[in-house]
């Protein structure tokens, strides 16, 4: 069973969901069952019952059933092809086994992170929060860290998968100052800043809208030195400063909170003139043809005559 964004189980008579969860219900809703969005809904036969009912709002979450023991079940596919979980499988994935899936592979570090047959359990926003507390560049590339970062991305990792597990996903009581509780104000003005002032920006990696916080997560090179601006000038605009997500507009005032002291442009006062207009061809009232060629047949008849 994968939940995907918005899937969930419930239990008749217990409130098994996050808090946030009911906080946007109405009374009638929670006590409604089987609740609102089921997918399916399953009795037991003991005596009294229990009752359980899986929802899924989005429809993103998905279902299969296996004929397998539960030990076994993750031997089978589509687990079977999941990369090690952070926590469930820590005795796998160790920082030795990060670095050498690091080192074979040329991808932004936002991809392999989200690359589940790499690491299972990472979603979109789980890599951000990493990459945030690691202090790396969501598009620098994955085997161009070196040891210290590298040691450091895989101890933020096991920090956020962790402490998401032990408080049981529940977003109220994750830590305050966590990039998650702020990476929703996108667009928002203030909202876009951290509490200690630093601007929130978004851009688009793997094909999914990435928030970081430009003025601590840079991208470097291959020594850890951070990337001059000259260097990124050299090469013509880069997306490092760019504020749009890729998702059709909001990502950039969400980044930038309307702060234009961060702009690289350095605004010149002058007008700029417009450019000239075309010249228009003269229009006439019939099109120019072309003079009949003239038949010398009859002066040519006349010469010979003469001769």
């Amino acid at each position: 069973m994968h939940f995907g964004m918005t899937g969930w189980i419930h239990i008749r008579g217990e409130k098994t969901a996050y808090t946030n969860y009911y906080k946007k219900m109405k009374d009638s809703d929670v006590e409604a069952w089987p609740p609102k969005f089921c997918k399916f809904h399953l009795t037991t036969d003991e005596n009294p019952a229990a009752e359980v009912a899986f929802t899924d709002p989005r429809r993103f979450a998905r279902v299969r059933l296996i004929d397998c023991p539960g030990p076994e079940i993750r031997k089978h596919r589509p687990l079977s092809d999941n990369g090690p979980d952070p926590v469930v499988d820590a005795d796998v994935f160790t920082e030795a086994y990060l670095r050498s899936q690091m080192r074979r592979r040329h991808v932004p570090v936002k991809a392999l992170l989200l690359d589940q047959a790499t690491i299972s359990g990472v979603g979109n926003w789980v890599a951000d929060e990493t990459l945030y507390q690691a202090r790396v560049h969501p598009e620098q590339y994955c085997d161009a860290l070196d040891d210290e970062q590298a040691a450091t991305l895989y101890r933020c990792v096991r920090y956020v998968c962790q402490t998401a597990v032990d408080l049981l996903g529940d977003s109220d009581r994750f830590p305050d100052h966590w990039l998650f509780n702020h990476r929703w104000g996108k667009g928002k003005g203030s909202a876009a800043k951290l509490p200690s002032g630093e601007r929130l920006a978004f851009l688009t990696v793997g094909g999914r809208t990435s928030c970081y916080a430009p003025a601590v997560q840079k991208k470097t090179g291959g020594d850890g030195v951070a990337k001059t601006k000259s260097a990124k000038a050299a090469r013509g605009t880069s997306q490092d400063d760019s504020e749009d997500d890729g998702g059709g507009g909001g990502g950039g005032g969400g980044g930038g909170g309307g702060d234009d002291d961060n702009d690289d442009d350095d605004g010149d006062d002058k007008p700029i003139d417009p450019p000239p207009r075309k010249k228009k061809r003269a229009k006439t009232d019939e099109p120019t043809k072309a003079a009949p060629e003239v038949s010398t047949a009859r002066r040519r008849s006349a010469r010979l005559r003469k001769s």
